[in-house]
C-alpha cells in the first residue's frame, strides 16, 4: 500500500530531476554544440540567428547551396569524428542514464522515502553527483579536443 508523502521540497526535487533528464536528452541530440559566428558576407544573407552552420556530437548543420541542411554525419559510433568526441558521447550517455534513473526513482519517493532504513534521497543525491561528474567529463573532453590540432576533432 502506498501512502502519498508530498512536500514542497520533494515535489520540486522530483520535477527538477525530470527536467534535467530531458535537458540531457535534448543536449545529446542537438547539433548546436559548436556554432559558427554569423556571416557578414554580402553573398550570403542570414535571416535568422539559427541560420548558420553548427556541429553536435554526431550531427551537424551545414550550408549546401545557400541553405542550411541538418543531419547525422556519423552513422555508427566508429564514424564519430575523434576519440575525444566518442569519449564525450560515452560520458554523456552514462550521465543521461544515471540522471534518467534518478528521475524515475524520484517519482517513487512521493510514496516511499526509505527502503530498509536507507533514505532514497541520500542515494539519489549520490547518483546525481555521479551523473554531474559524468557531464563535467564531457565538457573537459570537448575542451581538450578544441585545444589540440584540428585533425583530431570533427568539423
Amino acid at each position: 500500500m502506498c501512502h502519498v508523502i508530498v512536500t514542497c521540497r520533494s515535489m520540486l526535487w522530483t520535477l527538477l530531476s525530470i527536467v534535467v533528464a530531458f535537458a540531457e536528452l535534448v543536449a545529446f541530440m542537438s547539433p548546436d554544440w559548436l556554432v559558427k559566428p554569423l556571416l557578414t558576407d554580402n553573398d550570403v544573407t542570414q535571416t535568422k540567428a539559427n541560420d548558420r552552420e553548427s556541429l553536435g556530437l554526431y550531427s551537424r548543420c551545414k550550408r549546401i547551396g545557400g541553405e542550411i541542411s541538418c543531419g547525422n554525419y556519423a552513422g555508427t559510433f566508429g564514424e564519430v569524428g575523434s576519440k575525444f568526441w566518442q569519449a564525450a558521447m560515452l560520458f554523456l550517455a552514462a550521465g543521461m542514464l544515471v540522471l534518467g534513473c534518478v528521475a524515475c526513482i524520484s517519482v517513487f519517493t512521493l510514496c516511499f522515502q526509505s527502503i530498509k532504513k536507507k533514505s532514497i534521497f541520500n542515494i539519489c543525491g549520490l547518483l546525481q553527483a555521479i551523473g554531474g561528474k559524468e557531464d563535467v567529463l564531457v565538457l573537459l573532453n570537448l575542451a581538450v579536443c578544441l585545444n589540440i590540432p584540428h585533425k583530431l576533432c570533427p568539423g
